[in-house]
């Protein structure tokens, strides 16, 4: 079973310590049983990282058409770099920057500068999944 520290749970899910604390006294999450430090089963976690997700997904930010695309990395634009045909656009979404190269011209029709909010979507059958360490 895995099994994760409260400060690595609320990494995970993007909350602070107090949040997952809070949810621990409420019932929200449970802690595995006769573990010291506290630590929440990975199951549970995963479980509750979907239910967040599903509640914030496609509305944020604003309304979103609907898009076979179920990888969205909502953020802020910090970046872009363009020549004559292309451009660089890098959003920050969260504690993940990701980067995209699109054409000088849906940079425009996007109404895309640095300080919008934006919505990276990804669909690929090519993603690399790893496995972390700590």
């Amino acid at each position: 079973m895995t099994a994760f520290r409260i400060s690595q749970a609320a990494r995970l899910l993007a909350v602070s310590d107090d949040t997952i604390r809070r949810w621990i006294d409420s019932g929200r999450l449970k802690p595995v049983p006769g573990t010291s430090p506290q630590k929440i089963d990975g199951k549970a976690l995963a479980g509750l990282a979907l239910e967040i997700g599903q509640q914030s997904s496609p509305s944020s930010p604003g309304q979103v058409s609907p898009s076979s695309a179920r990888n969205r990395f909502p953020g802020i634009v910090t970046r872009i770099k363009e020549d004559t045909v292309m451009a660089q656009v890098d959003i920050q979404a969260g504690p993940f920057r990701v980067v995209s190269l699109i054409s000088v011209e849906a940079v425009r029709d996007l109404g895309l500068e640095v300080g919008a909010e934006a919505v990276a979507m990804v669909k690929s059958t090519n993603v690399i999944m790893e496995r972390s360490t700590t």
